[in-house]
């Protein structure tokens, strides 16, 4: 098995690949706690192929990968091989350049899942070590990485958060009840995935009509992780539980591009149906998480996934790709990209 880059000749070993997954599941174990850097894992693999040491990026101002690995391999990684899963950053930020580490301890090999789009490195960190002498190589499990990484990839490359939309729904596609009553659609389980993906996410949006109904605290409370910013697109109540939160009456766009700036990589919007209707029409729309419960309302009458207008015919409905469909406890969960808003459409 090998894995090459397009503008790299160089080809990665079955270790090395296996290597590369390690490094994938480490950085998995920090996902929650990075942000505003990148969640990152990397390993040290001894010149017969096996793991010498494992890292993953600690909470800003914190060790990067790189160096956490690299510290606990300490003299073992002289003439070893480093896998990262992100290109060793180059220039001075909280911390020291990576690439300095990776020079000092030693090691004569790099593979790297995925170059770094941030304008402070942008192939400058691969760039060094290949001037140091170093064989490096790019491009290993890349399409898994940029998965993992999709998010950080997204505020590098547009300035702006990465926005999930969530939402729960039972199978014939309703979220509330006539009455406008909506808890619980979804299990235990799935309720406590929600908050991995609040934790996940440097911000939460909701409107001001979903505060009123159902006052959401929009805290991080059944798994380990730290509460996201909260926004309330409109006014909420004085006593509303979200209080500390940013309230908005902008342009959505103006909106991420603020939260871009102030060093959210993704946001989480989870509601209502209008709220989410006006992202999509709006463009703005990167994921849908939609959380399926085995129920029906029955009828019409009851809340639908989306506030608006229906596609008119079938050949103006959008379609997306579906790339992840997991059961969670009794419900199922499906992540699906690709549907932005339709051709045409403008904020409002």
């Amino acid at each position: 098995m090998t894995a090459r880059h397009s503008d790299d000749e160089s080809t990665a070993s079955v270790a090395e690949v296996r290597a590369m997954g390690a490094a994938i599941a480490a950085a998995d174990t920090v996902r929650a706690t990075t942000s505003p850097n990148p969640w990152v894992g990397a390993v040290v693999l001894d010149s017969a192929g096996e793991i010498i040491a494992t890292g993953a990026t600690n909470p800003p101002g914190g060790d990067h990968a790189e160096v956490v690995a690299l510290r606990a391999a300490g003299e073992r990684a002289r003439g070893a091989t480093l896998v990262v899963t992100l290109e060793p950053c180059s220039h001075h930020g909280r911390t020291p350049p990576c690439v300095d580490a990776v020079l000092a301890s030693g090691v004569t090999r790099v593979v790297i899942g995925t170059l770094d789009p941030d304008p402070a490195v942008a192939s400058r960190g691969a760039a060094r070590l290949r001037e140091a002498g170093l064989d490096v190589v790019v491009g290993v499990e890349e399409a898994t990485v940029r998965r993992q990484l999709r998010a950080y990839l997204h505020h590098r490359t547009t300035g702006r958060p990465f926005v999930v939309v969530k939402m729960a729904t039972t199978l014939d596609g309703r979220t509330a009840a006539p009455d406008g009553t909506s808890r619980w659609i979804t299990g235990r389980d799935a309720r406590a995935d929600v908050h991995r993906l609040r934790a996940e996410s440097d911000a939460v949006i909701v409107g001001a009509g979903t505060v009123r109904a159902d006052d959401p605290e929009l805290t991080v409370r059944h798994v380990a992780g730290r509460d996201p910013r909260r926004v309330v697109l409109g006014t909420a109540p004085p006593d509303a539980r979200c209080h500390p939160c940013l309230e908005w009456d902008g342009p959505l766009r103006d909106l991420l591009e603020r939260l871009g700036a102030e060093g959210c990589l993704q946001v989480l919007v989870e509601g209502g149906a209008g709220v989410v209707a006006t992202f999509r029409a709006a463009h703005l729309v990167d994921e849908w998480v939609l959380y399926v419960a085995p129920a029906v309302f029955g009828g019409n009458d009851a809340t639908p996934l989306l506030a608006g207008p229906t596609a008119p015919t079938i050949d103006a409905v959008e379609r997306g790709r579906i790339v992840e469909a997991v059961l969670i406890g009794g419900d199922l969960r499906i992540v699906i990209n690709g549907i932005a808003g339709p051709s045409g459409d403008e904020e409002a």
